[in-house]
């Protein structure tokens, strides 16, 4: 019942997504195996025909070679282009369906909060993504597919030598569900712990080289950059154990497969014998039986590689299977009252596993055109109220409403593209006069004119080939593109040099005309802007000056200066 919890939702995005591929590739794969099958029985039973025929000129001469040689050639031709289509069926199929669970994937990262809390942990995003998606493909090809072709076998195979002998087909049908089914079910049961494991241990390696590579620079001026390459070394090493358990299931199972074939082989040659020896069948009938049976259990051991995965396959449709529900429509956003950009009315917002609320019952208004600075403690709450009033999270009790808008976050996402894609996440359909306007207003414009490709120009990773100032700058373009009426600013100039934060600053100011703006700092200079400033401490305003009042200037003289 667990295991079925586990897969349904990935079954069921299968069938909504590719169906009839998927139905046609496992057909292909069981005319694959049947008709090499046949293929084979017929070419052992044309073999011994022709030397029996060829014992009597009578016989060589009315024996026709003409109809068992062409069904042959029909086989051989049927297997090949069965071969190809179930090859390009199947993993059409199954990439289609992976790309379709990584953009479900994506789309649900997209909620509120998920990418958020996801982006703490990227290696384990990063997981996700590659190892425990491509884990899915084994699903399909190597546990349902195989499963399907193998029960059509043994239904054919027990069907054709019933044809010879009743007691026969259900002798070597029987075997072959008890072995052929059997051997890989026990091989799932032991597997699958270790197959778990090395799941675990794979993304606990990824993990560590992901902190050894991405910190070095840190790991190495903290006297810990040894230290971390032995955690490394430690993570390979129950890698490299676990996949030595896992050699040894297989090399067991290989074993167990070589026997059963053994043991069918065998049972089926005193059979087939026995019958020819009563006359109840030829020499010829006798071959084809045999071979029948000898390429029999080959379909039931194409189960081995999904028997051995089946662990790693449950583990990742649980972990990937819960963000496959459909997530409810998010709450269309509400408008405040008239001449208002934000109104919060005793809202409450608790984080997950956080034993304080991080705002409680939280009061606010901000008039249209009004600039209000969010000042206090790390952890006072301030970030938390801009998440807010952008419906990256949602208020556990009270009411919330703004006017629709734009957010800029202490860091500047920039993406392995151009700069005018990544400009362009702001407004897609923004022309190149328009993004030159914006870089204009953000004091960018002259050095993209400097670049022999100007918009054109590819950024690295993170936004690689820009200074910090640079890539601040670009960050402030892409807020002006978004033309909102309210902007909220987390830390705009935090980490610049003075001269490039106050020149950043001073061009935020002059595109504030007509703006709310909300502002969270704790630098003198970026409060300096705002008409109001609240107090927070632990998730409660304990102030809110305005500017020319007595509290307001001792405020100001309260935070970092420039």
């Amino acid at each position: 019942m667990a295991l079925w919890r586990a897969l349904r939702p990935i079954v069921a995005l299968f069938l909504a997504e590719r169906r009839f591929a998927l139905l046609s590739g496992a057909l292909l794969a069981a005319a694959t195996v049947l008709a090499s099958i046949a293929l084979l029985g017929l070419s052992g039973w044309f073999i011994t025909a022709t030397a029996i025929a060829g014992l009597s000129s009578a016989l060589a001469l009315a024996f026709d070679v003409f109809a068992p040689a062409a069904a042959i050639r029909f086989l051989a031709l049927t297997r090949t282009a069965a071969r190809y289509g179930e090859r390009l069926t199947t993993h059409d199929a199954t990439l289609s369906v992976l790309a379709g669970l990584r953009e479900q994937l994506f789309r649900g990262w997209a909620r509120p909060e998920a990418a958020r809390i996801l982006l703490r942990r990227p290696a384990k995003l990063l997981f996700r993504l590659t190892a425990d998606i491509d884990a899915l493909d084994s699903l399909y090809l190597r546990v349902l597919v195989p499963a399907a072709v193998a029960l059509c076998t043994a239904l054919a195979v027990a069907a054709a030598l019933g044809l010879m002998h009743p007691l026969l087909g259900f002798g070597v049908g029987s075997w072959l569900l008890l072995a052929g089914l059997g051997i890989p079910l026990v091989a799932a049961r032991y597997a699958k712990a270790p197959s778990r494991r090395r799941s675990h241990a794979l993304e606990m390696l990824r993990s560590h080289t992901i902190d050894l590579v991405a910190g070095q620079t840190d790991l190495a001026m903290t006297g810990r950059l040894a230290a971390q390459r032995n955690v490394v070394k430690a993570a390979d090493r129950r890698l490299a154990r676990v996949d030595d358990a896992l050699n040894w299931i297989e090399t067991a199972v290989n074993a167990g497969f070589g026997a059963a074939s053994a043991i069918l082989l065998g049972g089926t040659l005193y059979a087939v014998a026995a019958l020819a020896n009563a006359g109840v069948i030829g020499g010829p009938v006798a071959a084809l039986g045999l071979f029948i049976a000898l390429a029999a259990l080959e379909p039931f051991a194409g189960l081995r590689r999904g028997a051995m995965e089946l662990g790693r396959t449950i583990l990742a449709a649980g972990r990937i299977g819960p963000s496959l529900t459909p997530a409810a429509p998010p709450a269309a956003r509400v408008s405040p009252r008239a001449g208002l950009a934000v109104q919060l009315i005793d809202v409450t917002i608790r984080h997950a596993g956080a034993p304080l609320p991080s705002l409680e019952s939280l009061s606010l208004s901000l008039v249209q055109g009004e600039r209000l600075a969010l000042i206090g403690a790390s952890g006072a709450g301030k970030s938390t109220i801009l998440a807010l009033i952008a419906q990256e999270i949602a208020a556990e009790a009270g009411h919330a409403a703004s006017l629709p808008v734009a957010l800029l976050t202490q860091k500047t996402e920039l993406f392995q593209d151009s700069l005018r894609d990544n400009l362009r996440l702001a407004d897609p359909s923004a022309n190149d006069a328009r993004l030159l306007h914006v870089l204009t207003a953000a004091g960018l414009a002259d050095f993209v004119r400097t670049l022999p490709t100007g918009l054109d120009t590819m950024l690295g990773e993170g936004g690689l080939g820009l200074s910090g100032g640079q890539a601040r700058r670009l960050a402030l373009a892409r807020l002006l593109l978004r033309d909102t009426p309210l902007w909220l600013l987390d830390e705009p100039t935090e980490g610049l040099d003075g001269d490039t934060a106050r020149d950043v600053l001073q061009r935020l100011t002059g595109q504030m005309q007509g703006k709310s703006v909300v502002i969270a700092t704790h630098i003198r200079r970026e409060a300096m802007i705002a008409d109001r400033l609240l107090i927070l401490e632990r998730g409660r305003i304990i102030g809110a000056p305005r500017r020319g009042e007595q509290d307001f200037a001792a405020a100001l003289a309260a935070l970092r200066p420039d």
